[in-house]
């Protein structure tokens, strides 16, 4: 079952950019940037990853973001995941990034989004990774600040698939941001936010996704399973389901096997992401490894876990069934060899 994990064509569809900022490289930035770190060494940083709820590591999250200073700097940071990923076999990606956690402290839009899509042009045409980038607002701040950014990346659509909604959860609901999302829509982009694990209002909070802002995907979204209303409105509207394993275990203190498990019962369309796989020591692979050894998956539900990422990604029609029809020729391949 590992060898099958670890080489089976996947999608990650839920990984934050900045969360893939590894010790080792914000120590390097840090030195050619001249930031300094709370920190001696890589080492000394992983053990201060202790968290026990979303504001924790949020805290930690903003502050190692002060080494991401030029263009080149985000260009490093795109490519090391891509790089990391592909090596995982994970051959699709879609990536959020946080432009106003960059601006806020006199990094301009342009120097973020350029370096992150030159990496990603890079790294599919040296490491045949595809991806596509998803602008997240931080609910935390203000709707027009969303806004604002929103228009900052119009010039920039095309390198853009989608807008999301990420950070501190509590007291900031979807709807606060429902004119930025239509507006989004109205351009023509896909919608997704997040709706962590346990908030305040989790299930209001769901539910305005759902009805009000219209989204095409849910990000975690694990709470639904507490509504049979919101599960039925989730399979009618066919909407994913990014769910994080290792980052929920940090944050709920379970990786929620059991309710990926009612996920599938229901037919809905979940999908396993990474989250944040810097902060969460755990890639795309470690997981879905963690995942399968907790809840005993079977090789056929890793496998519609797996497909249900190709299914709900922001990809025409005939690119889907591409990635799929490479599941199925791996999963007949692993067949012949046992």
């Amino acid at each position: 079952m590992q060898t099958f994990i670890q080489n089976i064509p996947k999608a990650e569809l839920h990984v934050h950019l900045e969360g893939t900022l590894e010790p080792e490289l914000s120590f390097s930035l840090a030195a050619k940037n001249g930031v300094d770190l709370d920190y001696k060494t890589p080492e000394e940083l992983i053990a201060a990853y202790d968290f026990y709820d979303l504001p924790s590591f949020l805290k930690i999250y903003y502050a190692a973001m002060n080494v991401l200073v030029d263009e080149d700097d985000f260009y490093q940071l795109t490519y090391a995941y891509l790089k990391k990923a592909s090596e995982q076999n994970t051959i699709y990606a879609e990536l959020f990034f946080d432009p106003q956690a960059h601006t806020s402290r006199g990094v301009s839009f342009d120097t973020v989004i350029t370096g992150i899509h030159n990496a990603q042009v890079a790294a599919e045409q040296n490491l045949g990774i595809k991806s596509q980038l998803i602008l997240c607002f931080l609910r935390d701040m203000s709707a027009e600040s969303a806004m604002e950014h929103l228009e900052l990346a119009f010039p920039y659509q095309d390198w853009i698939v989608g807008v999301g909604l990420d950070s501190d959860e509590r007291n900031n609901p979807p709807i606060k941001f429902a004119k930025v999302f239509a507006k989004a829509k109205e351009k023509g982009l896909k919608l997704t936010m997040h709706c962590d694990v346990n908030q305040l209002n989790t299930l209001v909070h769901i539910e305005q996704c759902i009805e009000q802002i219209e989204v095409d995907r849910i990000d975690h979204g694990v709470n639904a399973l507490e509504s049979e209303m919101l599960c039925s409105l989730i399979k009618n509207k066919n909407l994913g389901l990014t769910v994080c394993p290792v980052s929920n275990q940090f944050v709920v203190q379970s990786l929620t096997s059991n309710e990926v498990h009612d996920m599938l019962e229901k037919d809905l369309l979940v999908t396993i992401n990474s989250d944040d796989p810097a902060y969460f020591r755990a890639y795309l692979n470690e997981n879905l490894l963690a995942l399968q050894k907790e809840g005993d998956f079977s090789q056929a539900q890793i496998i519609t876990l797996v497909e249900n990422a190709f299914k709900v990604a922001w990809l025409d029609e005939d690119l889907k069934q591409a990635y799929l029809d490479k599941v199925t020729a791996y999963v007949v391949e692993s067949e012949d060899l046992v």
